[in-house]
């Protein structure tokens, strides 16, 4: 499939899936509506003052976390990660919906990120701890999700609505369960510490595999940031398999599928099944130029901090334009900012030897 038709698809897929797997036939309504007590709740606002005032729209932190929770040892094995669970964010995404429902915005904030945390009281000790400078992921294992939501407030100027957190558990089951996703790298893709090893040109990932895909920071150059590029894509890839493998018209292995991924996940508690169903009729109409994949505009990829070692550092500038852009609920600025959409970057970053995609 050329690449331009892919990312065409793929926005389509990203942007139906969460308007018809809730809307189509009243299925997705008693699938969310029994799904939803099989989510956790946290409370991700407690304690929290002096917040940014909320904007048009809305706007949900996700959070993809490195917990082990649930997973047996032999699975742990498998999928290479070991024991050790610092409870970290290992993905952070900010979705931004307009308030029109007619427009969508994924922005990948690196894990790296240099931020300096607030005050707070050390989650494992009870200490307290003035604000300090530390890596963006940290926030979730020194003060659970209020720290989380307090740290992406004070780099971002922008409110958070809502917050959902899914670790690697449901993940892994869901990918199983929809039967496999399909990538396709220009290269070959090997990080021995995530598990990867793909060739070049097109594979359909099982649930490990996929795991490893989206976690590997050791395949080039490009660490975190490359990283979150394949995040992007495989998002909207497990959307297009969803559509076009009949998920959807399976009412029996679509709440298969939204039960793996809803037991593992945790929501606040103003997340429920009503706000979820009215997002989906909010997103009932979405358009393949509706949806748009961006990441935090960097000025530097491993600035070097005493104490923290490589960290990625915004732009901004850069960056104080693409937030003021949503949180005014306009279309992001073009020209330097945002990172181009997965799949569409310079034809130069590929190596000769790679295979059209």
């Amino acid at each position: 499939m050329p690449a331009s038709r892919r990312r065409r698809w793929g926005l389509r897929a990203a942007a139906l899936l969460a308007g018809l797997v809730l809307t189509t036939g009243g299925v997705g309504h008693a699938v969310i509506n029994a799904a939803e007590h099989g989510v956790d709740r946290v409370d991700p606002f407690r304690g929290l003052r002096d917040r940014p005032e909320a904007g048009s729209g809305l706007n949900i932190l996700l959070i993809g976390t490195d917990s082990r929770e649930g997973l047996t040892a032999e699975e742990r094995e498998r999928y290479h990660l070991g024991n050790a669970s610092c409870y970290c964010a290992d993905t952070i995404l900010l979705l931004h919906l307009s308030a029109s429902g007619d427009r969508a915005t994924v922005v990948s904030l690196p894990r790296d990120s240099y931020a300096t945390l607030p005050e707070h009281t050390f989650a494992v000790s009870g200490a307290h701890h003035a604000p300090h400078a530390d890596k963006l992921n940290a926030a979730l294992s020194h003060g659970g999700p209020p720290l989380m939501v307090r740290t992406v407030e004070d780099m971002t100027g922008l409110h958070v609505d809502h917050y959902v957190e899914v670790s690697f558990t449901g993940f892994v089951r869901a990918v199983d369960e929809v039967g496999g996703v399909e990538v396709c790298t220009p290269r070959p893709l090997r990080d021995e510490q995530a598990g990867l090893d793909l060739p070049a040109g097109t594979s359909r990932l099982d649930g490990a595999e996929a795991l490893a895909y989206v976690r590997a920071r050791h395949v080039d150059g490009a660490s975190d940031l490359g990283r979150m590029r394949r995040q992007q894509e495989f998002m909207a890839a497990f959307a297009e398999e969803a559509i076009s493998g009949g998920l959807l018209l399976d009412p029996a292995r679509l709440g298969t599928v939204v039960r793996s991924l809803l037991a593992s996940v945790r929501a606040d508690p103003g997340f429920g099944a009503e706000e979820m169903l009215r997002l989906a009729e909010a997103l009932r109409d979405f358009r393949p130029s509706d949806a748009r994949f961006a990441s935090v505009p960097v000025e530097d990829t491993a600035r070097a901090v005493p104490g923290l070692g490589s960290t990625v550092a915004w732009d901004e500038r850069a960056a104080e334009r693409l937030f003021t852009a949503l949180d005014e609920d306009r279309p992001l600025p073009s020209g330097p900012g945002p990172a181009p959409a997965p799949g569409n970057e310079p034809a130069s970053a590929e190596p000769a030897t790679g295979v059209a995609c």
